[in-house]
């Protein structure tokens, strides 16, 4: 899984003049754990993965890889729509790239940015009141 992010981040990274192929592996082995991660499958082909994990500040949503050949063909929609559920008052926290097109998906989702850098964009989806 440390080779998929690999793959999918490194457009996105050359762009923004920070990639490095033992760093982008190591930060994905560092930060593992299986506790809170799910592999996505499709048509029974291993081809994802995705990490929930719960803080006191809210659910962070960690480690969302897609294999690029499944990109813009609804597989991110329904992983989201199926992990994005309300689980208690805590929002939902993510960063993503700057300029990544995975950050109209985290839109559509309600996610909207709080704070960003050069590289990162940190998003926050609130719980929505009944």
């Amino acid at each position: 899984m440390a080779e998929l992010r690999a793959e999918v981040m490194r457009p996105d990274l050359e762009r923004l003049g920070v990639f490095d192929s033992q760093r982008v592996r190591q930060r994905f082995l560092d930060a593992y754990e299986p506790a809170d991660t799910q592999v996505i499958t499709v048509d029974g082909r291993d081809c994802g993965l995705v990490a929930l994990r719960a803080a006191a500040d809210g659910w962070w949503l960690e480690h969302f890889y897609l294999s690029s050949a499944l990109h813009g063909r609804g597989v991110g929609h329904a992983v989201l729509e199926a992990l994005l559920v309300p689980r208690d008052e805590r929002p939902y926290r993510l960063n993503v790239l700057q300029g990544s097109p995975a950050r109209r998906l985290y839109e559509r989702f309600g996610f909207s940015p709080y704070q960003e850098d050069e590289v990162d964009v940190f998003m926050i989806r609130r719980v929505r009141a009944d």
